[in-house]
């Protein structure tokens, strides 16, 4: 298949570990930030094609594994209402709230629907005029223009029983918090090349600058990956720091600007809580006031509840790229894609989930 199979040939691959191996000649860490990304990696094993200096740490790029305990408990209050219908992903209906997750929750007889689009939920509005349709809105800055398409169809439609309870992250926001913390090993950046096809490069320059760190939008395939991984090692052994494009088939440096404004019609930055890291300041997205009448948050009270997560579980430190998931005690034992502890065991693009798949 053009634009798949020539990224995943080997003698392509076998190349760039040669270039990677030449131009190593000290230890250093890059993260790649995407969910998709720490999949390829972990199904192609290119860890293990890599020199022993050159580690992969793996970001929160995960919008199922960030998403909060505090929203998926929102989510299982407003699913257990005989007035709502709940829809979502299937992929965040096993991620565990404080005491279940949804997927208990349906068994149990709340009305909660997996689609595959938003738009869907909108025409299950249109179909159950007598139920308020909430759609759970996850994802960072690639799926945001997804949904506010939905939003602005439930409009069109005159719909008043549709709403969206957003859980929305941004990336750059999230690199800058991991840069700056202390504990931090992170060299050099894989960026998330589906993310920067809509939002663009802009962002990465002013932190590359700003913490002497290499920025390079990276695809997903094989040879995806280890270009972007060379580009990277290039740069830190020439004490070199900039935002490099190697994934130019699909990004462009402006993104796409019909997606960015929409998203800047619609949404605007907020404090946003990350499962596991805390709050980042500003890496969140919020409905505008002006579309109110769209956010779950404005049409239901929720009242303040006591969250909580398993104390041993280090899902966070993974994600900071502070650990690995070999470190975690629940790893392959109590944590298991069956019987998931931590987030990132539950989604296909938890990095928990790929370890256990394709390396455990």
């Amino acid at each position: 298949m053009k634009y798949v199979d020539e990224y995943r040939d080997n003698d392509q691959v076998q190349a760039l570990v040669r270039a990677i191996r030449k131009v190593t000649t000290q230890p250093w860490h890059i993260m790649e930030i995407c969910g998709g990304q720490t999949h390829a990696i972990a199904r192609y094993r290119l860890e293990e094609m890599l020199p022993e200096q050159v580690r992969l740490l793996h970001g929160p790029g995960c919008p199922v594994c960030v998403t909060p305990v505090t929203l998926i408990d929102q989510a299982l209050e407003l699913a257990k209402r005989s007035d709502v219908i709940l829809a979502s992903f299937g992929d965040m209906m096993r991620v565990p709230g404080t005491n279940e997750d949804l997927l208990q929750a349906k068994a149990r007889g709340a009305d909660i629907r997996m689609l595959y689009s938003p738009l869907d939920a909108v025409r299950l509005a249109e179909t159950n005029p007598g139920k308020e349709v909430v759609f759970f809105a996850i994802g960072f800055e690639t799926t945001a223009p997804v949904h506010m398409m939905a939003l602005k169809e439930a409009q069109r439609k005159k719909l008043s029983n549709f709403s969206l309870l957003t859980s929305l992250f941004t990336v750059p926001p999230a690199i800058d918090a991991i840069l700056s913390d202390p504990e931090s090993k992170v060299d050099g950046f894989l960026t998330a090349g589906h993310v920067c096809a809509i939002t663009g490069n802009s962002a990465y320059h002013q932190l590359a600058q700003k913490y002497n760190t290499p920025m390079v939008v990276t695809g997903f395939e094989p040879v995806d990956l280890l270009l972007g991984i060379y580009r990277c090692l290039l740069q830190l052994e020439n004490e070199s720091y900039f935002v490099e494009n190697a994934y130019r088939r699909a990004v462009p440096e402006e993104g796409n600007p019909a997606a960015r404004t929409l998203m800047d019609e619609t949404l605007e930055p907020c404090d946003q809580e990350w499962r596991g890291i805390g709050v980042i300041p500003g890496s969140g997205l919020q409905l505008k006031k002006t579309y109110a009448n769209y956010s779950s948050r404005e049409k239901f009270q929720f009242l303040p509840k006591e969250t909580k997560i398993s104390s041993e579980c280090i899902a966070g430190d993974i994600m900071r790229g502070v650990k690995q998931p070999s470190d975690c005690p629940f790893f392959g034992k109590a944590c298991s894609p069956e019987h998931p502890v931590g987030a990132p065991m539950v989604s296909s693009e938890g990095v928990c989930a790929a370890y256990y798949k394709y390396r455990k």
